[in-house]
């Protein structure tokens, strides 16, 4: 287990720090175990109830992926090319 700290503002509200942070867990389970579509997806919308822009999706998910090497953007990416229901992007 790496450790890193995870993109946020100390402004936001308890619940939005809540809804970013569990967007970055569902990032790290999808390369280190694996995650389903669809609990990927209601991570990825609720994080997004925070962080509406692209701008901003982009910023903290680069913070995001230089602390801890994984990529909101390539998670995003083989959900929509792949077609299983389960994505995972890490080495087996």
């Amino acid at each position: 287990m790496q450790h890193y700290d995870y993109p946020f503002e100390v402004e936001w509200s308890k619940e939005e720090i809540v809804k970013v942070i569990s967007l970055w867990n569902a990032v790290e389970r999808a390369y280190e175990s694996g995650i389903s579509k669809e609990d990927f997806m209601q991570a990825y919308r609720e994080f997004k109830t925070v962080l509406p822009s692209v701008g901003q999706e982009k910023k903290y998910g680069n913070q995001f992926e230089k602390e801890s090497g994984y990529s909101l953007y390539k998670v995003l990416q083989e959900i929509k090319k792949s077609e299983k229901n389960k994505i995972f992007l890490g080495e087996r």
